[in-house]
C-alpha cells in the first residue's frame, strides 16, 4: 500500500516547518514507539504522559507527542516537563491521521502504539501489548481492555466493520436492545465475553498497537527514518488515510492491515481508562458531521465492490439520518426545546383561564393538538430565519416566530371550526411567547455579561489602553484574559504585564479554551475586513464581538454592553452591519412567488419570437428549488465572475448577483465588484434584497447588458 502522497507536503506547510524537539533517536530500532497527537488538552497530556513513563520501565521506548497547534501552553509544558519526549509542534491543526503520520514517519520502534492524551495506562500496559504481540506473530495490531470513566467497559473497545447489515442493525437501535445477539449485537461485538482474547474488525485508535512490519510488510533489515515515503516497494497496510481528518482512520487502518494480510486482536491483559472526547467537543456540530462523514467515507472506499448499490444506499440514508437526528439532538439541548415547552405552557395557562372565564373548558384538542402545533410553528419560524444559529440570544428572530405562529393559527380558525375557540386566547399568545421567550435570552446574556472574561485582538498597546479603561468602568468587574496580536510583534510599554494567547488564525480555539464572554477588536490595527473575517470565524460560540474605535478611551459603562457616550467603544454588529447570511425568510417567499410565476414566464418565454427578457427570467425563476433547498440565494454571487468573495463573508451562488444593481453598460473591474460585496455584505437586509432584484429585473427589461444565472 503506497503511502498517502500528502504525508511529504505536511513538513513543508505554508506557515513554515514543524518544530522538532527531543532527544536524538538512537541509531538502532526502538522496542516500542507510543504516538500521542494533543491538541489543547494539556492537564490530561500531562496525566497520560506520566502513566506512559511508568508503564515504559524496563522496555526500550521512545515516546512521540504530535501538537496540532494548541493554545494552551501544552508545548512549553512539554519541554519544560518531559524533556526525553519528541515533540512536533505543527504549525496548524492537520488532523488525527496526519499529525499520527508525522510521527510514524520519524519513529523507530518496532511497535507503535497509539494513544489518546484523554487516557490513563496501566503499568502493565505496554508490557502487555508487546507480549501479546510477540505470542501472536500474525497480529499485525492489538487492542486492550479500554475503560469508561465510571469503571464501566467502553464498547468501542472492539468493533465490527460498518457493513450495510451491521450499520442498519445500528441505525435502529437493535444492537442495543439485542446486546447479546450475534446478529444484532455485531457492531460493537458485545456478545463476546469481555475477558476473553478474540480476533475482531477494528479497534479503538485511543489505544492501539501496531506492528510496523504490518504497515510495511516484511521488518527490514536496517529501517531509516524515511522507509515510508517508498512504502510501495512493501506489502503492508501502509500509513493512516489523511482524508479522514478525525473518525474512521481507526477503521479504515484496520480494515488496510487485515486485507494486507495480518490480523487484529482484542485482549483484555491490560486495561487504560478513556475520558472521550476531551479534545474534539462532540457537542459541536462540526464534529457530528465529521463523524458520520467519516462512516459514509469508510463506505465509499471499500465496500462499493462487495455490496450491490442499494444496500450502499440504504446505509447512506441510515447515516445521513442519524447524522440529522444526533445534530437535531444537539439543538434540542440548547434552546430549541426550552422555546417549545415554554410556548406550549404560555398557550395552555391561557386557554385554562379563558375557559374558565367563560365556565366552559376547552375540549382536549386545545391542550393536545392546538398547544404544540403553536409552539411548533413558531420554532420552526424561529429556526428558519436563523434564531438557534451562533449564540442564540437575538430577540427579533422570536418575535417573527410567534408572530408568524398567532398569524396562521388565526388564518386557519376561519377554516376549520373545530380549532375556532378562542381568537383572543390566540392573540394573548403573541405578548406572553414573546415576553417569555425573550426573557430567557436576555438572562443568558445577562449571565455572559456577568462573567466579564475579555480579549482583546489587535496591536498590544491597545491592549493597555483597553485595561486601563476596564478598570475604572466599575461594577460588575471586567478581567481582560490577554490579548492576540494583530502581527507577531514583541510586546511594548505596560501590555509586558498581559498575556500573548496566540496567532490570530488561533482565535477561535482560544475563545473556547479561555471561556471568552467578550472580544474587542482593535479598529486602528485591523481592517473591517479582517475583523469581519475573523467574527465569522467565532460564529455559534457564546461571546459577544466589539470593536474598538480609534482615538483616545476616556471612559466606559458599567458593562460593556453599554457604548461609550462618545461612541468610542461600539457593538460590532453596529459597526459592520448585522452579522448573518442570506435572508432566508425572504429567499423563502421570492422563491414561493417564482414557483407560482414559473409556469407563465416559461409558457411566455416559449413563444414564437420570445424576447430576450423572458428567457432570462425564466431562467432565474426556474431556479426556486435550489433556493427553496438553501443551496442558491436571491441574490448573492456568480462562480465564473472576475472576483468571488471569500469563504467568510458567508455569501452563497445567487439568482442574482448584487454587481446587477450597478450600470451594466460598463464592464464591472473586480476592484469595484470587490467593493459593491463589500458593501452588501456590511449592509445586507431584505429590503437591500427586494431593491436589488427589482433594479437587475428592470435592467433586464430595456435591454441592459443582464447575465445568465
Amino acid at each position: 500500500m503506497a503511502a498517502n502522497p500528502g504525508i511529504t507536503a505536511i513538513m513543508q506547510e505554508s506557515e513554515g516547518e514543524p518544530q522538532c524537539s527531543g532527544p536524538t533517536a538512537s541509531p538502532g530500532a526502538a522496542e516500542v514507539t507510543v504516538i500521542i497527537v494533543n491538541y489543547n488538552v494539556r492537564e490530561l497530556l500531562q496525566q497520560a504522559l506520566s502513566s506512559v513513563l511508568r508503564a515504559a520501565e524496563g522496555l526500550s521506548a521512545e515516546i512521540f507527542v504530535v501538537d496540532n497547534d494548541s493554545v494552551d501552553g501544552s508545548v512549553d509544558m512539554l519541554r519544560r516537563d518531559f524533556p526525553d519526549v519528541h515533540v512536533i509542534a505543527n504549525k496548524k491543526n492537520v488532523g488525527f491521521a496526519a499529525a499520527n503520520n508525522q510521527a510514524i514517519l520519524a519513529s523507530r520502534g518496532k511497535y507503535l502504539l497509539i494513544l489518546n492524551p484523554d487516557t490513563i495506562v496501566q503499568e502493565d500496559t505496554l508490557e502487555a501489548l508487546v507480549s501479546f504481540m510477540e505470542d501472536h506473530p500474525q497480529a499485525g495490531a492489538a487492542g486492550c481492555k479500554i475503560l469508561n470513566p465510571d469503571g464501566s467497559f467502553a464498547r468501542e473497545s472492539r468493533r465490527a466493520f460498518p457493513t450495510p447489515r451491521v450499520a442498519f442493525y445500528r441505525m435502529t437501535g437493535l444492537s442495543r436492545l439485542f446486546p447479546r445477539s450475534r446478529v444484532f449485537g455485531r457492531y460493537n461485538l458485545s456478545y463476546l465475553p469481555v475477558d476473553e482474547a478474540s480476533e475482531v474488525d477494528a479497534l479503538s485508535g485511543s489505544c492501539m498497537m501496531v506492528r510496523r512490519a504490518a504497515l510495511l510488510g516484511p521488518w527490514p533489515a536496517a529501517p531509516a527514518t524515511g522507509e515510508f515515503r517508498d512504502a510501495a516497494a512493501y506489502q503492508g497496510g501502509g500509513l493512516l488515510d489523511e482524508d479522514f481528518f478525525m473518525y474512521g482512520e481507526d477503521l479504515d487502518w484496520c480494515y488496510r492491515i487485515q486485507r494486507a494480510g495480518w490480523k487484529i486482536f482484542y485482549t483484555p491483559a491490560t486495561q487504560i481508562i478513556h475520558y472521550k472526547g476531551a479534545s474534539t467537543r462532540k457537542s459541536e456540530l462540526r464534529y457530528v458531521r465529521l463523524f458520520h462523514g467519516a462512516m459514509l467515507r469508510f463506505a465509499d472506499k471499500h465496500l462499493q465492490d462487495a455490496y450491490p448499490r442499494f444496500f450502499l444506499w440504504v446505509l447512506r440514508a441510515a447515516v445521513v439520518v442519524r447524522g440529522l437526528m444526533t445534530g437535531l439532538g444537539q439543538a434540542l439541548r440548547r434552546q430549541l426545546l426550552l422555546d417549545f415547552l415554554l410556548l406550549v405552557a404560555a398557550i395552555s395557562v391561557l386557554g385554562w383561564f379563558r375557559s374558565a372565564s367563560l365556565v366552559v373548558g376547552f375540549p382536549p384538542i386545545y391542550y393536545g393538538v392546538i398547544a404544540p402545533g403553536f409552539a411548533m410553528l413558531a420554532v420552526c419560524t424561529i429556526g428558519a430565519i436563523g434564531g438557534y444559529r451562533g449564540r442564540s440570544t437575538r430577540l427579533g428572530p422570536v418575535l417573527v416566530g410567534v408572530a408568524a405562529a398567532v398569524v396562521l393559527l388565526s388564518a386557519a380558525s376561519f377554516y376549520f371550526k373545530q380549532i375556532a375557540f378562542s381568537r383572543a386566547v390566540v392573540l394573548a399568545c403573541l405578548p406572553a411567547g414573546v415576553l417569555l421567550l425573550a426573557s430567557v435570552r436576555l438572562l443568558r446574556r445577562g449571565r455572559r455579561h456577568l462573567r466579564g472574561r475579555t480579549l482583546f485582538v489587535g496591536h498590544p498597546d491597545e491592549a493597555s489602553r483597553l485595561r486601563q479603561a476596564l478598570h475604572a468602568s466599575g461594577t460588575p468587574p471586567y478581567e481582560l484574559v490577554g490579548y492576540v496580536a494583530a502581527q507577531p510583534e514583541q510586546q511594548t510599554g505596560d501590555s509586558r504585564a498581559m498575556s500573548k494567547l496566540g496567532a490570530l488564525h488561533q482565535l477561535r480555539d482560544i475563545v473556547k479554551l479561555h471561556r471568552i464572554s467578550d472580544v474587542v477588536f482593535g479598529a486602528s490595527s485591523l481592517s473591517n475586513k479582517t475583523i469581519f473575517t475573523l467574527m465569522q470565524r467565532l460564529n455559534g460560540l457564546p461571546a459577544q464581538c466589539r470593536i474598538l474605535a480609534e482615538g483616545p478611551v476616556q471612559i466606559i459603562g458599567n458593562s460593556l454592553s453599554q457604548s461609550h457616550p462618545d461612541g468610542t467603544l461600539l457593538e460590532a454588529e453596529e459597526a459592520i452591519g448585522a452579522l448573518r447570511g442570506s435572508n432566508r425568510l425572504f429567499d423563502s417567499s421570492v422563491a414561493l412567488l417564482a414557483a407560482v410565476l414559473h409556469p407563465l414566464i416559461s409558457a411566455a418565454a416559449r413563444l414564437r419570437s420570445p424576447s430576450p427578457f423572458w428567457r432570462s427570467l425564466a431562467a432565474r425563476t426556474r431556479q426556486w428549488p435550489a433556493v427553496f433547498a438553501g443551496r442558491r440565494s436571491i441574490v448573492g454571487y456568480r462562480s465564473g465572475d472576475d472576483f468571488v468573495p471569500p469563504v467568510e463573508w458567508r455569501l452563497r451562488e445567487g439568482v442574482f448577483t448584487v454587481t446587477e444593481a450597478l450600470d451594466r453598460n460598463r464592464i464591472v473591474q473586480p476592484e469595484e465588484a470587490e467593493q459593491a460585496y463589500w458593501y452588501y455584505v456590511r449592509n445586507q437586509s431584505a429590503f437591500l434584497d427586494w431593491i436589488i432584484v427589482l433594479r437587475a429585473v428592470r435592467l433586464m427589461k430595456y435591454g441592459h447588458r443582464g447575465s445568465q444565472a
